[in-house]
């Protein structure tokens, strides 16, 4: 058992490992967007599926309430968090349109949207960043290697390095905590 929890600490480090060499350019590029959208008073729309889910409540609550600095409250909206809405959308439009029609009523041109998917093949992920385009709003996605469909739906992509779901959790995790440090560092800096 303890062989099997080193190698997994092992591979989980050898995939961030892997970001520094190819994701630091995308991860300052998406910062700045994000830093940009704050200065001119926009926000940051987030959203995915499951674990994905639960990574977008974890970026907008870091924005919203506080990373590591007591400071202003960063407007940050996680489309996951209304059951009501998710069942409605749900039932009426299907489980596709849950962030889609969210997207339509709350994106505006210059907020920065995020669609996370470890598969980047996720299609209510990929409806709501094709409506994000169609409000002018900056799209980023947030996925594993291949980047999936999503590569190609977004303005900006991040792909974890791995195949491997859990590995790419991890990598998104890690990615909410530099680009909320980073955010927080350059708005803040007093």
């Amino acid at each position: 058992m303890k062989e099997k929890i080193k190698s997994l600490i092992r591979e989980s480090i050898s995939v961030k490992e892997a970001m520094i060499e190819q994701n630091v350019s995308d991860i300052a590029e998406v910062a700045l967007l994000m830093i940009n959208a704050y200065k001119n008073g926009r926000k940051v729309v987030v959203f995915g599926n499951g674990g994905s889910a639960a990574d977008a409540q974890h970026l907008a609550a870091e924005l919203v309430c506080r990373f590591e600095k007591n400071r202003q409250a960063l407007e940050c909206v996680a489309l996951t968090t209304n059951s009501s809405m998710i069942t409605a959308v749900g039932n009426d439009y299907g489980f596709e349109k849950v962030f889609s029609r969210q997207v339509e009523s709350c994106a505006r041109e210059g907020d920065v949207v995020i669609g996370i998917s470890t598969s980047g093949n996720s299609p209510n992920v990929i409806l709501a960043l094709e409506q994000a385009k169609k409000q002018k709003a900056v799209t980023v996605a947030w996925t594993g290697k291949s980047g999936g469909k999503m590569k190609d739906k977004a303005d900006y992509s991040i792909r974890v390095p791995s195949d491997v779901t859990a590995r790419i959790q991890e990598g998104h995790l890690m990615l909410i905590h530099a680009l909320c440090g980073i955010v927080e560092q350059e708005l803040f800096k007093s």
